[in-house]
């Protein structure tokens, strides 16, 4: 019972859930998943977000992920859209030099170019909402609490970095509220000024105003240390980050070795975690009222990490409806793994435990007031 009583879920939980589901989605162009996925992720924010201010921003990565779709159609019908045999209709074709060859302008646009580029779209898109998710359950400041010492200084950074597009919605909702109130509407031209360039600049002030609130708490501080040592941790961290990626670019793509694929990913783990502990000396530092990590949050990871397993089984017994074939077009189906993978996703929506809006609207408060 004390798992369902209202409190903010560790931040760390909501990220690892958002990159199970990520990784889920990259498994895949089926356009019927991709959108039962990005439904799993509304879900489960509507249920489990809160009242702050950078909660409120869903919405917008919403439409950032239209305006992705939009782009990408647009780019291959201009660009590369005959592909296929089903010609919808003809764009007029500018002639390019021969130092251009290959590339084409206009031209025939066919159905099948143009699924194809709505296909990748939508999984462009369902990404941004998978990782607008985190962004909307998770304050990027708690989260920088949770850090290894050795990698503080980095993770002042990546919050700095990543509270920009919090700020830039809540900015833009802020000065939409003003505007009204003041009866503005005018052209497009005068909502531009009166709207766009206000936004980046007041999203602008506040992370520079959090930047010097960190510095001025002491974050980013080290301790002495010899340079033997600090060329060790370096060389250990880096080694460990590569190794990562190289595993990680190996499980994904099925034409990669076997070596580069598991192994890779966990010797490249091992090793990022030795240089992150040897590296835990230079930064000494306490923290108050430090989230917990319970059972709620091993679920919430777990089920992240269940939804890409799964995927990563599908891929193996039901290939052809993840990447549908467009020739000849086929009408994509939802598989029963992907939709098991999906009810996975989803269960965080009731699983995780109910969100106590009264201290999300102190924390925002607290946050709003800080110098």
């Amino acid at each position: 019972m004390s798992q369902r009583l209202p409190r903010q879920l560790h931040p760390g939980a909501w990220w690892l859930w958002a990159l199970g589901m990520a990784t889920a989605v990259s498994r895949t162009t089926n356009i019927i998943t991709l959108l039962v996925f990005a439904a799993v992720v509304w879900c489960v924010v509507s249920f489990r977000r809160s009242d702050a201010p950078w909660a409120r921003g869903f919405g917008t990565y919403l439409r950032l992920g239209l305006i992705i779709i939009a782009v990408r159609v647009v780019f291959r019908v201009l660009l590369d859209a005959q592909y296929g045999t089903t010609i919808l209709f003809t764009l007029p074709e500018a002639h390019l030099p021969d130092a251009a060859a290959g590339v084409r302008i206009g031209g025939p646009v066919s159905l099948e170019g143009l699924l194809a580029a709505v296909y990748d779209g939508v999984r462009l898109a369902t990404l941004l909402l998978c990782f607008g998710a985190a962004n909307v359950l998770a304050d990027p400041r708690r989260l920088l609490k949770t850090l290894p010492a050795a990698l503080h200084e980095i993770g002042v950074a990546m919050t700095v970095a990543l509270t920009v597009a919090p700020q830039l919605v809540e900015s833009g909702h802020r000065i939409r509220r003003a505007r009204k109130l003041r009866g503005a509407n005018g052209s497009r031209g005068g909502v531009i000024r009166g709207v766009m360039i206000p936004v980046l600049e007041d999203a602008l002030d506040r992370s520079l105003v959090l930047a010097a609130a960190m510095d001025s708490r002491g974050y980013g501080r080290h301790a002495d240390q010899t340079r033997r040592t600090r060329v060790i941790t370096a060389t250990l961290v880096l080694a460990g980050v590569a190794g990562v990626f190289i595993g990680t670019y190996g499980m994904l793509d099925g034409t990669t070795p076997r070596l580069l694929g598991g192994p890779m990913l966990a010797a490249g783990c091992m090793v990022a975690v030795i240089g992150v502990r040897v590296g835990g000396s230079r930064v000494r530092r306490s923290s108050y009222r430090p989230d917990p990590w319970e059972l709620a949050e091993w679920v919430v990871m777990a089920c992240g990490v269940g939804a890409a397993a799964a995927m990563f089984v599908a891929s193996s017994v039901d290939p052809d409806n993840l990447y549908p074939t467009l020739q000849p077009l086929r009408w994509p189906t939802l598989g029963l793994v992907p939709a098991v993978a999906a009810l996975i996703g989803v269960l965080p929506a009731w699983l995780a435990p109910p969100v106590d809006l009264g201290e999300a609207s102190s924390i925002a408060r607290e946050v709003a007031v800080a110098p």
